[in-house]
């Protein structure tokens, strides 16, 4: 699935992953290929990414999140 995590000021991050993991507003949930579309707000906290088997995070204060077609599209405040 493809990843793409944005801000007001630029592209933080665009590539195919394995798996997100995001700071919902809810409480934290991991997405997965083939995930039903969603949007959610995030809150303070990391959003995870396995790419090629290797793990990033990067830290959020807030945004949303929408799941759409294996697009996951992180439009956050860093």
């Amino acid at each position: 699935m493809k990843l793409v995590i944005f801000s007001p000021e630029k592209t933080i991050f665009e590539g195919e992953v394995s798996l997100v993991e995001v700071p919902g507003s809810k409480g934290r949930f991991v997405i997965l290929e083939n995930h039903d579309a969603i949007i959610t707000t995030l809150q303070p906290g990391e959003i995870r990414f396995v790419r090629d088997g290797e793990e990033t995070r990067q830290q959020v204060s807030s945004g949303y999140v929408e799941v759409h077609n294996n697009l996951v599209s992180a439009c956050v405040q860093i």
